[in-house]
């Protein structure tokens, strides 16, 4: 994820964001849909800058930043958490 990707979803016009894994079968992939002026981005951890995404993230008032322990376990399992909604 590069300035300029980041710089296409400020966050003040993030509306929600939702983080889910996909089972591969050997393993779980971490992604998350984030909504924004009616459109939806997906991303997923195997993404460069996905941590520049995710620190992104953290600017927003009421970020859930306990979202990996909630959306991480158990393995293997469907598994969502919405890390963000505006009111």
């Amino acid at each position: 994820m590069d300035g300029d990707v980041l710089a296409s979803l400020p966050v003040e016009l993030i509306d929600g964001i939702v983080f889910y894994k996909r089972d591969q079968i050997t393993d779980d992939l971490i992604c998350c849909d984030v909504s924004s002026e009616g459109q939806v981005w997906t991303f997923h951890e195997d993404l460069k800058g996905w941590d520049n995404l995710i620190e992104h993230f953290h600017r927003l008032e009421g970020f859930k930043v306990d979202w990996f322990d909630c959306v991480s376990q158990p393995p293997f399992e469907v598994s969502e958490t919405i890390a963000f909604t505006r009111s």
